[in-house]
């Protein structure tokens, strides 16, 4: 009887290959001199911004809302069981844990051994950099859903505020977006508009695309809304530094801006393309309603090309985890049979707004993004 075998095929990383090239040692004929370059990379900031829980045997997460009550005056003789009203109402939330999220490499022992640099590490860090991506934007998507919707609470007389959306300028132009007056007042605007709406004043936040950061440091550097004690370097990392009325700022490639991610130029921008970007730089938002997404993070029409910003306060969102980030390589066996191991970065989680009135929507033109 025949012997039956099978193969099995897989895409391997070739680090030795020249673009991919046909040659998967072309690489290694020269010495390697200087630093490995590790190109762009994205710091994630959403998951400290956020209310987050981990979730241990169960798919989704509930969070509960109480909306307010009223004060009312005693009747002598009436027995006293609670408002007549029945306040306050109560409504939740849930937030369902997406499927696992992963990114993965596949390294040929070979390839390894002739290498001339370290390999291993620097593919963990750009697998990691791959999930903090993700997981940001998803937060991301679900703050701006929320600064669009109104709040659970919808009993009568006691509906609780919902989100805010602020435009920024007063054209129709999307260079509004990067002027330092407009950004200024539209976060004096956030600032009442939270206030007006009862929203604490701890863990308000913004988060800007950079040209944006660096175009109101420039603005508000020298007018006293930067602390003092932290200037030079400190001032441009875009890590909280800059406040404005009790806002921190912080700088992100992943807020939907204008039609994309983190930022977008030419048209009516007035910002210089640097040329050169690659693929990976102000991708187009993904229709993030489609795969292992079990939460509502919308899709590229509803997230429209008009937000430019997020002002919020950390219940604006809730973020749930079943599997924290790490990463996972194989070894023993399978080491043996594939002479290679697979390295394997991953994550389960799940976000969504949770008080519709701690996210604040910036935008640009004369109608605010439509609610999804």
């Amino acid at each position: 009887m025949a012997h039956q075998s099978s193969t099995l095929t897989t895409s391997l990383t070739r680090p030795g290959a020249n673009n991919v090239g046909t040659d998967p040692r072309e690489l290694y004929l020269k010495l390697f001199s200087g630093e490995m370059f590790k190109g762009f990379e994205n710091n994630a900031i959403a998951r400290d911004l956020v209310m987050k829980r981990t979730l241990k045997n169960g798919k989704s997460l509930q969070f509960i809302y109480t909306g307010r009550t009223t004060a009312e005056y005693h009747t002598p003789g009436n027995a006293i069981l609670g408002n007549s009203d029945g306040a306050p109402p109560v409504a939740e939330k849930t937030i369902v844990v997406d499927d696992l999220l992963i990114s993965s490499a596949f390294v040929y022992e070979l390839d390894e051994t002739l290498a001339h640099y370290e390999l291993r590490g620097e593919i963990s860090r750009k697998i990691g950099y791959a999930l903090a991506e993700k997981y940001d934007r998803l937060i991301f998507r679900s703050i701006t859903r929320g600064a669009r919707s109104a709040s659970p609470i919808t009993k009568a007389n006691f509906i609780e505020p919902g989100g805010t959306q602020i435009r920024v300028g007063s054209t129709t132009n999307e260079s509004d977006a990067f002027n330092a007056q407009n950004l200024v007042a539209a976060f004096y605007d956030a600032a009442a508009a939270m206030d007006e709406k009862g929203i604490s004043q701890d863990g308000r936040v913004g988060v800007l695309n950079p040209r944006q950061y660096y175009a109101l440091i420039q603005e508000v550097g020298d007018n006293g809304l930067v602390n003092r004690d932290a200037q030079g370097d400190s001032r441009q990392s875009g890590q909280g530094i800059v406040e404005i009325a009790g806002i921190k700022i912080y700088k992100s490639m992943n807020i939907p801006f204008l039609g994309k991610y983190g930022t977008k130029y030419g048209g009516t921008t007035g910002e210089t393309d640097p040329g050169r970007t690659g693929s990976f730089i102000a991708p187009t938002p993904e229709n993030a309603n489609s795969g292992g997404h079990k939460n509502d993070y919308g899709t590229n029409a509803e997230l429209g090309a008009k937000s430019c910003g997020l002002i919020f306060q950390k219940e604006a969102a809730g973020v749930v985890e079943t599997i924290g980030p790490q990463v996972q390589v194989t070894s023993g066996d399978v080491s043996v049979v594939y002479q290679g191991d697979v390295i394997l970065g991953r994550l389960a989680m799940g976000a969504d707004y949770l008080n519709p009135a701690a996210a604040v929507e910036l935008h640009v033109g004369a109608t605010a993004p439509s609610a999804f």
